[in-house]
């Protein structure tokens, strides 16, 4: 008997004996790095002569691993392999395809720790944040393998007499995943188990920050059982073979996370019928936040300064939920900001393999130079309160010290663009309405969070603070799966709500069967 879904459990590190295996686990994944990988398509392994690297951020002249690169010509052969699969893929029974996500789930259980320092290593998460994202990836698999055996059963319709009437779910076709590197296993993993699950084929394009990750997971699909050409691995430049593969006739649909720009170009692409295209593309698109916490005068102030700097600097602000603003009452503004800069200057930055650091480095050179070009711009729209430019003695490594900018104008460049990085814009707010004003006042409409213990001002926020992911009087980072459905509004994406009960719907589509008798 399958039993009621519950989220894996995060794991404690203080512990000698889990700190022992984390150790134990990233000497293990170290000795296998500098490896040559192929793509994956339709079961075959095919490698292409033309490579891209994969190093860890915290120390780049280490290589994780060399992955061929996929070409117009082996994106083509993987949309048809992923074709042919699904022909046969579509007719196996949905709890015999959930079964293959929970055995996913109990592989990635057993190998927890050698999946998280991939992670730390790979894209430069402190253990605590790769462990959530490795816990994260076995809940999806649960929580979706269980949701397709709901939506299998009969569904509830109006009785007619006369009449025996069904509906039910089929699975879109072949579809195109494009994962991001900030939460390499758990997105990737939520987005792929959703679209097998449903019934659908997958080429996966991971990002170029973290393909080791995504070949791993489909190594471990592959150990599951999977049937050959469902998953098929495709990393390649995105300008040429993810463009090609989203304007594809054959692509049904595409599931993406990432950036605003990036996700409006590939709506556009998919918008425009191809000759030879038979439907209307499905475009699932998790984009950017600009992300405020608001603090209320009344707020418990203690809870409001951890709340920020956690969300702020968890993951070096390399979050689409991250706060990247703070709207603070201007009466309780100082007292706020000073607790802030005291917490933010006992965070500790380092190497990921330590178990102790707060913070890592950014994920990548670009991401590094483009970061530290916003703390300049800050420094001339407000006052640094804390931190304000790279670590010193950083062997190389992309780390940045986590950055307080204060009295910065709502208007502001580092106030209204998503900078991604470990940079905190905080605003003073004339009064509670000023305040949520500020807090709509972006293009974007991801995470919120308010902090108040006036019962009105949380019931006015329940209703105007305009975000997919509103938290109150707590930090708006850390969503659980079927606990806090996650999706924004506006550029923030298609309000996809992962890890909800509305999400598998997205990957199929309804049949409705009517017989006369």
């Amino acid at each position: 008997m399958l039993t009621e879904f519950r989220n894996e459990p995060f794991t404690d590190f203080h512990k000698k004996e889990n700190e022992d295996a984390m150790k134990a686990a990233i000497e293990k994944v170290r000795a296998c790095f500098g490896k040559s990988y192929p793509l994956l398509i339709g079961g075959k392994e095919i490698s292409t002569g033309d490579e891209m690297i994969s190093t860890n951020p915290g120390n780049p002249k280490e290589v994780i691993g060399k992955f061929s690169k996929a070409s117009v010509k082996e994106a083509d052969l993987a949309l048809e392999e992923a074709s042919k699969a699904f022909a046969k893929w579509r007719l196996v029974a949905p709890h015999e395809r959930a079964r293959f996500l929970f055995k996913a789930a109990a592989i990635m259980r057993a190998r927890k720790h050698e999946l998280s320092a991939l992670i730390c290593l790979e894209i430069g998460k402190n253990w605590a944040e790769a462990d959530g994202d490795t816990a994260e990836a076995i809940d999806f698999c649960e929580f979706y393998g269980r949701e397709m055996i709901r939506l299998s059963q009969p569904q509830p319709l109006t009785a007619y007499s006369g009449e025996e009437n069904e509906l039910s779910y089929i699975p879109l076709g072949v579809g195109l995943v494009v994962p991001p590197w900030n939460f390499p296993l758990a997105i990737l993993v939520g987005m792929v188990t959703a679209s097998i699950v449903s019934g659908n084929t997958v080429l996966v394009k991971p990002s170029s920050e973290t393909p080791m990750i995504a070949y791993t997971f489909c190594k471990i699909m592959e150990e599951c059982g999977l049937p050959p050409g469902v998953l098929n691995f495709v990393p390649g430049p995105g300008s040429s073979v993810g463009d090609h593969l989203v304007g594809h006739p054959k692509t049904r649909f595409i599931a993406f996370t990432g950036s605003k720009e990036v996700g409006l170009r590939i709506n556009e692409l998919a918008a425009k019928a191809q000759p030879g295209q038979l439907w209307i593309k499905r475009v699932v698109a998790e984009m950017g936040g600009k992300d405020s916490i608001v603090v209320d005068k009344d707020a418990d102030l203690e809870s409001a300064a951890d709340g920020i700097v956690a969300a702020a600097f968890g993951f070096q602000g390399q979050k689409c939920s991250a706060c990247s603003r703070a709207i603070i009452h201007q009466d309780v503004y100082d007292e706020v900001l000073k607790r802030v800069k005291e917490k933010t200057e006992k965070l500790k930055v380092g190497p990921c393999d330590q178990r102790d650091v707060n913070m890592g480095p950014v994920a990548s050179k670009s991401a590094y130079e483009s970061i530290l070009e916003y703390i300049e711009v800050g420094k001339k729209e407000g006052k640094v309160a804390a931190g304000g430019g790279p670590v010193e003695g950083n062997n190389g490594g992309f780390f940045i010290m986590p950055t307080v900018i204060a009295d910065v104008d709502p208007m502001a460049r580092i106030s209204q663009e998503e900078i991604f990085g470990p940079v905190l814009a905080v605003i003073k707010a004339k009064d509670w309405t000023n305040a949520l004003d500020i807090a709509n006042n972006t293009e974007f409409g991801l995470t919120g969070a308010v902090y108040s213990k006036n019962r009105e001002h949380i019931e006015q926020a329940r209703r105007d603070f305009h975000v997919g992911n509103l938290y109150l009087n707590r930090k708006c980072t850390g969503a659980l799966v079927g606990v806090h459905p996650f999706g924004g509004f506006n550029m923030s994406g298609t309000d996809s709500k992962a890890g909800g009960k509305d999400y598998l719907l997205l990957f199929m589509q309804g049949k409705s069967v009517s017989e006369k008798f």
